[in-house]
């Protein structure tokens, strides 16, 4: 079983505390059993106190870092003078000092901002709140940061944007270490969806509509139901019983993508998780994600991904390939 510790630090926001215990605890096996243990912690096996006001008891410290082999970092509001060039308290310092090397960091929100003043995101690609981006940038120039996406991976470091974005990621774990089924499952648990792009933006201004305004909600679920079959815009705006023009501009307000944008995003998605749980041929793959042939998947996918059906199937399913 894969040992998760999720790392509690003074001030630290209890939803993103909870969600890699409520995500990860819902991914299961064929056989219904736990895939991931979670452990919550502190740096002393002390309690902390959360920025609402109630006490965070723990039953470890940090031996459960020593021994994870994911290591979880939630936001705090208590460390916010880390952006001032403040320094990370010596405790903290010797419990991430534990860690073993090859084990896996995450943050959620501004926890990236513990991994950065610990040196551990010099010269490698991350992402944080984006209300936090310009003074973060300042405080770690050495960081890579993009905070325009939702989670970003690279490879034993991952970090992700505020509060949802961590779902997202928490469940972006699932999928790259146990393949969709089981990802979906879990979402399915948390009753959440089980898949946004991580290179979604973090931010779209868009206002709540009007309860009297009509919405494109409905088309969406319609065209989920018919993605191997072609879908102009004329007929989802005739669905939506919008002009083409109307449609389109309400579509990128509430989604902030365009509809074939959209549509191509939830095509792909269909097809990873074709090529991931079943053994269908490439073509018939294509087919029933809407692309028409496996040539114009094998571009989408090397545009969106870049790797090739195949490639991507090997990775995810190894057995199927071979």
């Amino acid at each position: 079983m894969h040992r998760v510790a999720v790392l509690a630090l003074e001030g630290v926001a209890p939803f993103e505390l909870g969600m890699p215990s409520r995500v990860l605890g819902n991914a299961r096996d064929a056989q219904g059993r736990l895939l991931y243990e979670t452990v919550v912690c502190t740096a002393d096996g002390q309690p902390v106190t959360s920025d609402a006001g109630f006490t965070v008891g723990v039953t470890a410290g940090s031996e459960a870092l020593a021994a994870a082999d994911t290591v979880v970092i939630p936001p705090t509001h208590a460390m916010g003078g880390l952006l001032h060039g403040d320094p990370l308290p010596p405790a903290l310092l010797a419990a991430l000092a534990v860690i073993r090397p090859g084990t896996r960091l995450v943050s959620i929100c501004t926890g990236s901002h513990i991994l950065a003043a610990a040196g551990l995101l010099d010269g490698r690609p991350a992402t944080t709140h984006w209300h936090e981006a310009d003074q973060f940038r300042r405080a770690f120039p050495r960081v890579d940061l993009d905070p325009n996406v939702l989670f970003v991976d690279d490879g034993d470091i991952l970090t992700s944007a505020g509060v949802a974005a961590g779902v997202d990621l928490c469940l972006h774990l699932i999928r790259r270490d146990h393949g969709s089924a089981v990802a979906n499952q879990a979402a399915r648990y948390c009753v959440v969806p089980p898949w946004r792009d991580g290179g979604q933006a973090q931010y779209i201004d868009r206002p709540v509509p009007e309860a009297t305004v009509a919405t494109t909600t409905a088309t969406r679920a319609w065209a989920l139901e018919r993605l191997e079959s072609p879908l102009a815009l004329a007929e989802l705006a005739a669905h939506a019983r919008m002009s083409l023009r109307t449609f389109t501009r309400r579509f990128r307000d509430e989604v902030g993508l365009t509809p074939v944008q959209w549509l191509t995003a939830q095509r792909l998605q269909l097809a990873r998780q074709l090529l991931e749980s079943s053994d269908l041929p490439v073509d018939l793959v294509a087919h029933r994600a809407g692309f028409g042939s496996a040539n114009s998947l094998r571009q989408h996918m090397r545009t969106a991904l870049g790797v090739s059906p195949i490639a991507y199937r090997r990775t995810f399913r190894p057995t199927a390939a071979a």
